[in-house]
Protein backbone atom coordinates (compact mmCIF):
# COMPACT_ATOMS: atom_id res chain seq x y z
CA UNK A 1 0.00 0.00 0.00
CA UNK A 2 1.48 3.39 -1.00
CA UNK A 3 1.95 6.22 1.45
CA UNK A 4 -0.72 8.90 1.42
CA UNK A 5 -0.34 12.68 1.24
CA UNK A 6 -2.06 15.19 3.50
CA UNK A 7 -3.81 18.38 2.45
CA UNK A 8 -0.62 20.14 3.46
CA UNK A 9 1.28 18.01 0.95
CA UNK A 10 3.30 16.13 3.57
CA UNK A 11 4.07 12.47 3.11
CA UNK A 12 2.75 9.79 5.42
CA UNK A 13 5.14 8.04 7.79
CA UNK A 14 5.53 4.39 6.86
CA UNK A 15 3.01 2.91 4.47
CA UNK A 16 -0.22 4.19 5.90
CA UNK A 17 -0.59 7.54 7.67
CA UNK A 18 -0.25 11.20 6.78
CA UNK A 19 2.35 13.37 8.42
CA UNK A 20 1.81 16.84 9.81
CA UNK A 21 0.17 17.78 13.06
CA UNK A 22 -2.69 15.44 14.08
CA UNK A 23 -6.11 16.84 13.32
CA UNK A 24 -9.52 16.46 14.92
CA UNK A 25 -9.90 12.87 16.13
CA UNK A 26 -12.22 10.66 14.07
CA UNK A 27 -15.30 9.03 15.60
CA UNK A 28 -14.49 6.28 18.07
CA UNK A 29 -11.23 7.90 19.22
CA UNK A 30 -10.91 8.83 22.89
CA UNK A 31 -9.83 12.44 23.44
CA UNK A 32 -7.37 14.24 25.65
CA UNK A 33 -3.89 13.13 26.79
CA UNK A 34 -2.02 13.86 29.99
CA UNK A 35 1.68 14.08 29.25
CA UNK A 36 3.89 12.00 31.47
CA UNK A 37 5.17 8.48 31.66
CA UNK A 38 2.90 5.48 31.36
CA UNK A 39 3.94 1.84 31.34
CA UNK A 40 1.93 -0.06 28.74
CA UNK A 41 0.09 -3.22 29.74
CA UNK A 42 2.04 -6.36 28.80
CA UNK A 43 4.93 -4.34 27.45
CA UNK A 44 8.16 -3.22 29.11
CA UNK A 45 8.45 -0.15 26.90
CA UNK A 46 8.08 3.16 28.71
CA UNK A 47 6.34 5.79 26.64
CA UNK A 48 7.84 9.18 27.52
CA UNK A 49 6.37 12.64 27.34
CA UNK A 50 9.09 13.58 24.85
CA UNK A 51 8.09 10.76 22.46
CA UNK A 52 4.43 11.74 22.69
CA UNK A 53 5.25 15.38 22.08
CA UNK A 54 7.35 14.57 19.04
CA UNK A 55 4.61 12.37 17.56
CA UNK A 56 2.00 15.06 18.18
CA UNK A 57 4.23 17.54 16.40
CA UNK A 58 4.23 15.35 13.29
CA UNK A 59 7.25 13.10 13.86
CA UNK A 60 6.34 9.88 12.06
CA UNK A 61 9.30 8.00 13.50
CA UNK A 62 8.16 8.84 17.03
CA UNK A 63 4.64 7.67 16.24
CA UNK A 64 5.94 4.40 14.81
CA UNK A 65 7.98 3.89 17.97
CA UNK A 66 4.84 4.39 20.04
CA UNK A 67 2.66 2.02 18.04
CA UNK A 68 5.05 -0.63 16.70
CA UNK A 69 4.97 -2.76 19.90
CA UNK A 70 1.20 -3.15 19.41
CA UNK A 71 1.00 -3.40 15.63
CA UNK A 72 1.10 -7.17 15.24
CA UNK A 73 -1.39 -7.95 18.01
CA UNK A 74 -3.76 -5.30 16.62
CA UNK A 75 -3.66 -6.98 13.20
CA UNK A 76 -4.47 -10.35 14.76
CA UNK A 77 -7.34 -8.68 16.64
CA UNK A 78 -8.67 -7.30 13.34
CA UNK A 79 -8.28 -10.75 11.78
CA UNK A 80 -10.37 -12.35 14.52
CA UNK A 81 -13.00 -9.67 14.05
CA UNK A 82 -13.15 -9.93 10.25
CA UNK A 83 -11.99 -13.46 9.40
CA UNK A 84 -10.06 -12.14 6.40
CA UNK A 85 -6.33 -11.53 6.23
CA UNK A 86 -6.73 -8.83 3.58
CA UNK A 87 -9.51 -7.05 5.48
CA UNK A 88 -7.43 -7.21 8.67
CA UNK A 89 -4.51 -5.50 6.93
CA UNK A 90 -6.84 -2.74 5.71
CA UNK A 91 -8.42 -2.32 9.15
CA UNK A 92 -4.99 -2.04 10.77
CA UNK A 93 -4.02 0.74 8.36
CA UNK A 94 -7.29 2.56 9.13
CA UNK A 95 -6.61 2.13 12.85
CA UNK A 96 -3.12 3.60 12.68
CA UNK A 97 -4.29 6.47 10.53
CA UNK A 98 -7.06 7.29 13.01
CA UNK A 99 -4.63 7.04 15.92
CA UNK A 100 -2.18 9.36 14.18
CA UNK A 101 -4.92 11.90 13.51
CA UNK A 102 -6.34 11.60 17.01
CA UNK A 103 -3.14 11.57 19.04
CA UNK A 104 -3.25 15.29 19.67
CA UNK A 105 -6.39 14.86 21.72
CA UNK A 106 -5.67 11.58 23.50
CA UNK A 107 -5.54 11.73 27.29
CA UNK A 108 -4.54 9.15 29.87
CA UNK A 109 -8.00 7.78 30.58
CA UNK A 110 -6.60 4.41 29.55
CA UNK A 111 -3.27 3.03 28.40
CA UNK A 112 -2.09 3.61 24.86
CA UNK A 113 -2.67 -0.09 24.13
CA UNK A 114 -6.29 0.08 25.32
CA UNK A 115 -6.86 3.24 23.30
CA UNK A 116 -5.53 1.55 20.17
CA UNK A 117 -7.77 -1.46 20.76
CA UNK A 118 -10.74 0.89 21.07
CA UNK A 119 -9.97 2.40 17.67
CA UNK A 120 -9.27 -0.97 16.02
CA UNK A 121 -12.45 -2.53 17.38
CA UNK A 122 -14.62 0.32 16.15
CA UNK A 123 -12.93 0.30 12.75
CA UNK A 124 -13.68 -3.42 12.45
CA UNK A 125 -17.29 -2.91 13.54
CA UNK A 126 -17.64 -0.27 10.82
CA UNK A 127 -16.18 -2.73 8.32
CA UNK A 128 -18.59 -5.45 9.41
CA UNK A 129 -21.58 -3.14 9.08
CA UNK A 130 -20.47 -1.93 5.67
CA UNK A 131 -19.51 -5.44 4.72
CA UNK A 132 -18.88 -6.01 1.10
CA UNK A 133 -17.66 -9.51 1.85
CA UNK A 134 -16.04 -11.74 -0.72
CA UNK A 135 -18.83 -13.48 -2.64
CA UNK A 136 -19.00 -17.24 -2.86
CA UNK A 137 -17.26 -18.76 -5.88
CA UNK A 138 -18.54 -21.54 -8.05
CA UNK A 139 -16.57 -24.77 -8.43
CA UNK A 140 -13.66 -23.91 -10.72
CA UNK A 141 -11.42 -26.99 -10.87
CA UNK A 142 -11.42 -28.12 -14.52
CA UNK A 143 -11.91 -31.79 -15.20
CA UNK A 144 -12.98 -32.58 -11.63
CA UNK A 145 -16.57 -33.38 -10.66
CA UNK A 146 -16.85 -33.19 -6.86
CA UNK A 147 -19.40 -35.20 -4.89
CA UNK A 148 -22.56 -33.50 -3.66
CA UNK A 149 -21.58 -31.35 -0.65
CA UNK A 150 -22.93 -32.17 2.77
CA UNK A 151 -23.96 -28.53 3.11
CA UNK A 152 -23.08 -25.04 1.89
CA UNK A 153 -20.95 -22.95 4.22
CA UNK A 154 -21.74 -19.42 5.39
CA UNK A 155 -18.27 -18.00 5.97
CA UNK A 156 -16.95 -17.94 2.42
CA UNK A 157 -14.76 -14.87 3.10
CA UNK A 158 -12.53 -16.81 5.52
CA UNK A 159 -8.81 -16.54 4.80
CA UNK A 160 -5.78 -18.14 6.51
CA UNK A 161 -3.34 -16.18 8.67
CA UNK A 162 0.40 -16.92 8.19
CA UNK A 163 2.13 -18.20 11.31
CA UNK A 164 5.17 -16.07 10.50
CA UNK A 165 3.06 -13.01 11.31
CA UNK A 166 1.80 -14.43 14.61
CA UNK A 167 5.20 -13.96 16.21
CA UNK A 168 4.99 -11.12 18.68
CA UNK A 169 1.18 -11.22 18.65
CA UNK A 170 -0.18 -14.32 20.35
CA UNK A 171 2.69 -14.30 22.84
CA UNK A 172 1.33 -11.14 24.46
CA UNK A 173 -0.03 -12.14 27.89
CA UNK A 174 -3.84 -11.81 27.94
CA UNK A 175 -5.67 -9.99 30.70
CA UNK A 176 -6.80 -11.77 33.85
CA UNK A 177 -10.30 -12.51 32.54
CA UNK A 178 -9.32 -14.33 29.35
CA UNK A 179 -10.90 -17.75 28.88
CA UNK A 180 -9.13 -18.99 25.74
CA UNK A 181 -5.52 -19.83 25.00
CA UNK A 182 -4.08 -17.42 22.44
CA UNK A 183 -3.20 -20.21 20.01
CA UNK A 184 -6.69 -21.73 20.27
CA UNK A 185 -8.23 -18.31 19.62
CA UNK A 186 -6.52 -17.98 16.25
CA UNK A 187 -7.37 -21.49 15.00
CA UNK A 188 -9.50 -21.72 11.86
CA UNK A 189 -12.37 -23.39 13.73
CA UNK A 190 -12.49 -20.61 16.32
CA UNK A 191 -12.20 -17.75 13.81
CA UNK A 192 -14.91 -19.34 11.64
CA UNK A 193 -17.27 -19.69 14.59
CA UNK A 194 -16.71 -16.05 15.53
CA UNK A 195 -17.84 -14.84 12.11
CA UNK A 196 -21.47 -15.84 12.58
CA UNK A 197 -21.89 -13.81 15.79
CA UNK A 198 -23.60 -10.41 15.60
CA UNK A 199 -20.84 -7.77 15.27
CA UNK A 200 -21.19 -6.24 18.73
CA UNK A 201 -21.33 -9.63 20.46
CA UNK A 202 -18.28 -10.67 18.44
CA UNK A 203 -16.32 -7.63 19.60
CA UNK A 204 -17.29 -8.11 23.24
CA UNK A 205 -16.42 -11.81 23.28
CA UNK A 206 -12.97 -11.20 21.77
CA UNK A 207 -12.19 -8.28 24.08
CA UNK A 208 -13.37 -10.11 27.20
CA UNK A 209 -12.70 -13.83 26.66
CA UNK A 210 -9.71 -13.75 24.28
CA UNK A 211 -7.89 -10.59 25.35
CA UNK A 212 -9.08 -10.50 28.94
CA UNK A 213 -10.08 -6.85 29.19
CA UNK A 214 -12.31 -6.01 32.16
CA UNK A 215 -16.00 -5.42 31.50
CA UNK A 216 -15.61 -1.75 32.43
CA UNK A 217 -12.79 -1.34 29.89
CA UNK A 218 -14.88 -2.96 27.14
CA UNK A 219 -17.83 -0.76 28.03
CA UNK A 220 -15.58 2.27 27.62
CA UNK A 221 -14.29 1.07 24.26
CA UNK A 222 -17.81 0.55 22.90
CA UNK A 223 -19.56 3.49 24.64
CA UNK A 224 -21.80 0.97 26.39
CA UNK A 225 -22.80 0.10 29.94
CA UNK A 226 -21.20 -2.70 31.92
CA UNK A 227 -24.63 -4.34 32.15
CA UNK A 228 -25.08 -4.39 28.37
CA UNK A 229 -21.57 -5.78 27.90
CA UNK A 230 -22.26 -8.56 30.41
CA UNK A 231 -25.57 -9.44 28.76
CA UNK A 232 -24.09 -9.48 25.24
CA UNK A 233 -21.17 -11.62 26.41
CA UNK A 234 -23.53 -14.22 27.85
CA UNK A 235 -25.39 -14.48 24.53
CA UNK A 236 -22.15 -14.60 22.54
CA UNK A 237 -20.74 -17.41 24.68
CA UNK A 238 -23.88 -19.49 24.18
CA UNK A 239 -23.82 -18.97 20.41
CA UNK A 240 -20.13 -19.76 20.16
CA UNK A 241 -20.54 -22.96 22.17
CA UNK A 242 -23.14 -24.15 19.64
CA UNK A 243 -20.87 -23.35 16.69
CA UNK A 244 -17.53 -24.71 17.85
CA UNK A 245 -16.77 -28.39 17.21
CA UNK A 246 -17.38 -30.42 20.39
CA UNK A 247 -14.19 -30.85 22.39
CA UNK A 248 -15.50 -33.70 24.50
CA UNK A 249 -13.76 -36.95 23.70
CA UNK A 250 -11.23 -35.31 21.39
CA UNK A 251 -7.53 -35.61 22.08
CA UNK A 252 -5.59 -32.34 21.96
CA UNK A 253 -3.42 -31.72 18.93
CA UNK A 254 0.27 -32.51 19.23
CA UNK A 255 2.61 -29.63 19.98
CA UNK A 256 3.62 -27.64 16.93
CA UNK A 257 6.87 -28.99 15.47
CA UNK A 258 6.90 -32.00 17.80
CA UNK A 259 7.83 -35.51 16.60
CA UNK A 260 4.17 -36.49 16.99
CA UNK A 261 3.01 -33.70 14.68
CA UNK A 262 5.86 -34.37 12.25
CA UNK A 263 4.86 -38.03 12.03
CA UNK A 264 1.24 -37.42 11.02
CA UNK A 265 2.25 -34.62 8.66
CA UNK A 266 4.75 -36.93 6.93
CA UNK A 267 2.07 -39.63 6.51
CA UNK A 268 -0.31 -37.06 5.01
CA UNK A 269 2.32 -35.84 2.54
CA UNK A 270 3.14 -39.38 1.41
CA UNK A 271 -0.52 -40.26 0.95
CA UNK A 272 -1.38 -37.04 -0.91
CA UNK A 273 1.63 -36.98 -3.22
CA UNK A 274 1.16 -40.64 -4.15
CA UNK A 275 -2.64 -40.25 -4.50
CA UNK A 276 -3.07 -43.12 -2.02
CA UNK A 277 -6.70 -42.67 -0.93
CA UNK A 278 -6.61 -45.67 1.40
CA UNK A 279 -3.59 -44.31 3.28
CA UNK A 280 -5.25 -40.90 3.43
CA UNK A 281 -8.50 -42.33 4.79
CA UNK A 282 -6.57 -44.10 7.55
CA UNK A 283 -5.45 -40.69 8.82
CA UNK A 284 -8.96 -39.20 9.04
CA UNK A 285 -11.39 -39.23 11.94
CA UNK A 286 -14.86 -40.65 11.31
CA UNK A 287 -16.38 -37.15 11.45
CA UNK A 288 -13.62 -35.33 9.54
CA UNK A 289 -14.78 -31.98 8.17
CA UNK A 290 -13.65 -30.33 4.95
CA UNK A 291 -14.34 -26.81 3.70
CA UNK A 292 -12.94 -24.71 0.86
CA UNK A 293 -13.62 -20.96 1.06
CA UNK A 294 -14.39 -18.95 -1.02
CA UNK A 295 -16.30 -21.92 -2.47
CA UNK A 296 -19.16 -22.77 -0.12
CA UNK A 297 -18.85 -26.57 -0.43
CA UNK A 298 -18.48 -28.39 2.89
CA UNK A 299 -18.09 -32.13 3.48
CA UNK A 300 -18.62 -33.97 6.76
CA UNK A 301 -17.56 -37.56 7.30
CA UNK A 302 -14.72 -39.82 6.24
CA UNK A 303 -16.49 -41.44 3.29
CA UNK A 304 -17.53 -38.24 1.51
CA UNK A 305 -14.17 -36.56 2.15
CA UNK A 306 -12.47 -39.64 0.70
CA UNK A 307 -14.68 -39.38 -2.39
CA UNK A 308 -13.79 -35.72 -2.76
CA UNK A 309 -10.05 -36.47 -2.56
CA UNK A 310 -10.43 -39.33 -5.04
CA UNK A 311 -12.09 -36.90 -7.47
CA UNK A 312 -9.06 -34.59 -7.21
CA UNK A 313 -6.67 -37.48 -7.90
CA UNK A 314 -8.72 -38.66 -10.89
CA UNK A 315 -7.44 -38.43 -14.47
CA UNK A 316 -3.90 -39.11 -13.20
CA UNK A 317 -3.68 -35.73 -11.44
CA UNK A 318 -0.70 -35.72 -9.08
CA UNK A 319 0.47 -33.06 -6.64
CA UNK A 320 3.58 -31.80 -4.91
CA UNK A 321 3.16 -30.35 -1.42
CA UNK A 322 5.28 -27.57 0.09
CA UNK A 323 5.04 -27.16 3.89
CA UNK A 324 3.80 -23.97 5.53
CA UNK A 325 1.94 -23.02 8.71
CA UNK A 326 -1.33 -21.11 9.08
CA UNK A 327 -3.37 -20.22 12.17
CA UNK A 328 -1.02 -22.27 14.34
CA UNK A 329 -1.73 -25.38 12.23
CA UNK A 330 0.21 -27.44 9.66
CA UNK A 331 -0.42 -26.25 6.10
CA UNK A 332 0.75 -27.07 2.58
CA UNK A 333 0.90 -25.28 -0.71
CA UNK A 334 -0.51 -27.74 -3.26
CA UNK A 335 1.04 -27.82 -6.73
CA UNK A 336 -0.45 -29.73 -9.65
CA UNK A 337 2.24 -31.45 -11.70
CA UNK A 338 2.21 -30.33 -15.31
CA UNK A 339 3.52 -31.88 -18.53
CA UNK A 340 6.26 -29.28 -19.01
CA UNK A 341 8.16 -30.17 -15.85
CA UNK A 342 6.43 -27.50 -13.77
CA UNK A 343 3.98 -27.84 -10.91
CA UNK A 344 1.42 -25.05 -10.74
CA UNK A 345 0.04 -23.78 -7.44
CA UNK A 346 -3.62 -24.65 -7.05
CA UNK A 347 -4.28 -23.94 -3.38
CA UNK A 348 -3.32 -24.13 0.27
CA UNK A 349 -4.48 -26.91 2.60
CA UNK A 350 -4.59 -26.36 6.37
CA UNK A 351 -4.89 -29.42 8.64
CA UNK A 352 -6.57 -29.65 12.03
CA UNK A 353 -5.18 -32.52 14.08
CA UNK A 354 -6.57 -34.35 17.08
CA UNK A 355 -4.27 -36.91 18.67
CA UNK A 356 -2.70 -38.75 15.73
CA UNK A 357 -5.53 -38.15 13.24
CA UNK A 358 -6.80 -35.35 11.03
CA UNK A 359 -10.22 -34.05 12.03
CA UNK A 360 -10.50 -31.16 9.54
CA UNK A 361 -9.01 -29.96 6.26
CA UNK A 362 -9.53 -26.47 4.88
CA UNK A 363 -8.67 -25.73 1.27
CA UNK A 364 -8.00 -22.15 0.15
CA UNK A 365 -7.47 -21.05 -3.42
CA UNK A 366 -4.08 -20.21 -4.87
CA UNK A 367 -4.46 -16.46 -4.32
CA UNK A 368 -3.24 -16.93 -0.72
CA UNK A 369 0.08 -18.60 -1.64
CA UNK A 370 2.16 -15.38 -1.76
CA UNK A 371 1.21 -14.56 1.86
CA UNK A 372 3.17 -17.67 2.86
CA UNK A 373 6.18 -16.96 0.68
CA UNK A 374 5.10 -19.71 -1.72
CA UNK A 375 5.61 -19.35 -5.51
CA UNK A 376 2.89 -19.65 -8.12
CA UNK A 377 4.78 -22.57 -9.71
CA UNK A 378 7.86 -24.72 -9.10
CA UNK A 379 9.79 -27.48 -10.87
CA UNK A 380 8.08 -30.86 -10.64
CA UNK A 381 9.89 -33.41 -8.50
Amino acid sequence: MLSQTTDAGETAPGNWAPAGRPVRPPAGVDTGWKCGEVREEGDARVVTADLISRARAGDGDAFRELTEPHRRELEVHCYRMLGSFQDAEDALQDTLLAAWQGLGGFERRASLRTWLYRIATNRCLDARRAASRRPAKEWDVPGVEPPEPTRLGEVVWLQPYPDALLEGAIGVPPGPEARYEQTEAVSLAFVTALQVLPPRQLAILILRDVLGFHASEVAGMLDATVESVTSALKRARASLARRLPPAAGREPPPTAGSPAEDAIVAKFVRAWESADVSALVALLTDDVFMSMPPMPFEYQGRDVVARFCASLFGAARRFDLVPARANGQPAFGAYLRGSAGLSHGVGLYVLTITGDQICAMTRFDNSVLPWFGLPRSLPSR
